[in-house]
């Protein structure tokens, strides 16, 4: 499903809308710089903050101003019949698939999680990638888990929330996985920081939040991992390793993203919804100088 570089962008928009022309004009960005897919309305996205009438708008968007580059959407969402119907949505407006966490305010059961791809996959036209972020849903799948929703029609693709950092732990990791889910699913490591361990141990996708900001950078590590090299491979992420370690001390990705993509003038202030906030004060300020060290425009 897609292998190479998916790209996740950014929705701009405060409280009152989307802000679609700068979620488009990021979107063409990424088309530009040759990006292997799109994925909107992942967490970068926002997802769980819109309306389903607003996830079907960027639906839309990004499949209209993608110019043929595959658009995998988000599909989260607390219900079934919701994600039902956010499927249906996706697949009218053109979606080359769809990306599905297990989203809960109660802790699901493995069952429970096997009963809604079961579910979902079965009314799919496109393929669906399995998007396991313990740190969002608080549900962590387990490998056998992974082995039997892969069999299940349509599913094409599991997003891993990361590896170990050593490279041989790493290729364990994969293989184990490999080894209970058919060749037809791909692996996609999620994780900027583990991103290039994830490439050369054997990852077939990398599901990026940098790269749907800076996708030059993000190609260069998925190219040079592709090509073999990876060595080069992991000196271009190790170069990153100041933006990898500011995500952590941010509490994660978005804010920082959003911070990035307001201080590069790719969003309006506010660009993340309320009760999030992007960065300030002395934050922006370190945020600002990473971006000029790194050279990321």
């Amino acid at each position: 499903m897609f292998p190479g570089l998916s790209a996740f962008p950014l929705t701009p928009m405060n409280e009152d809308a989307i802000d679609e022309a700068a979620f488009v004009r990021l979107v063409e960005r990424l088309v530009a710089a040759g990006v292997d897919s799109i994925g909107c309305l992942g967490s970068t996205g926002s997802y769980a903050y819109l309306t389903r009438a607003e996830r079907a708008r960027i639906a839309g968007l990004a499949v209209a101003h993608a110019g043929g580059t595959p658009v995998i959407v988000g599909i989260g969402a607390l219900r079934t019949r919701d994600v039902l119907a956010l499927a249906e949505d996706a697949q009218k407006a053109g979606a080359s698939g769809v990306l599905l966490a297990p989203v809960s305010y109660q802790k699901l059961s493995a069952d429970e999680v096997f009963g809604l791809y079961e579910t979902v996959s079965r009314g799919l036209s496109v393929p669906l990638c399995v998007y396991d972020n313990p740190g969002t849903t608080h549900f962590e799948f387990s490998d056998e888990l992974h082995g039997r929703i892969a069999q299940l029609p349509n599913v094409r693709s599991i997003k891993i929330p990361g590896v170990p950092a050593e490279p041989d732990a790493a290729r364990a990791r994969v293989e184990r996985l490999r080894a209970l889910i058919p060749p037809h699913v791909s692996i996609g490591v999620s994780g900027d920081a583990f991103a290039a361990t994830g490439l050369n141990a054997g990852c077939e996708v990398w599901y990026s939040v940098v790269g749907g900001l800076f996708p030059k950078a993000a190609l260069a590590i998925v190219r040079a991992a592709q090509a073999g090299d990876a060595q080069e491979a992991a000196r271009l992420s190790g170069r990153m390793q100041p933006l990898w370690s500011f995500f952590g001390q941010c509490g994660g990705s978005l804010r920082v993203i959003a911070t990035a993509a307001e201080l590069r003038g790719w969003a309006g202030h506010p660009s993340l919804p309320l009760p999030l906030n992007t960065l300030e004060g002395a934050a922006r300020q370190r945020l600002a100088a990473l971006l000029d060290e790194l050279e990321l425009a």
